[in-house]
């Protein structure tokens, strides 16, 4: 391999080993996916497969970055309709 593909490589895993710290899944299901991955490639040694397969990876980093700002949404919209919703019912609120 290439030395600047190889280091593209190595930096792509560990993009995409860092991002799964908070895989809904746990960081030891990604790890091991994410293993297996790099494991099944490992004997590709064509430029063109290997950029392509980078940029593939690459894709994934999207879709994880996505997957994790869906996540956040949905907990915001959760809390702010979860108080209103409390507010319109009085609930938790001292009475006067």
């Amino acid at each position: 391999m290439a030395n600047p593909l190889r280091r593209e490589v190595r930096q792509l895993y560990k993009n995409l080993l860092y991002l799964g710290r908070e895989y809904p899944q746990g960081a030891d299901y990604f790890r091991e996916r994410l293993n297996c991955a790099f494991m099944k490639n490992k004997d590709v040694t064509d430029p063109k497969e290997i950029r392509k397969l980078v940029d593939c990876g690459e894709v994934v980093i999207k879709e994880l970055g996505t997957l994790y700002y869906l996540r956040e949404y949905r907990t915001m919209k959760k809390r702010f309709y979860e108080e209103e919703l409390l507010g319109l019912l009085n609930i938790g609120r001292p009475i006067d």
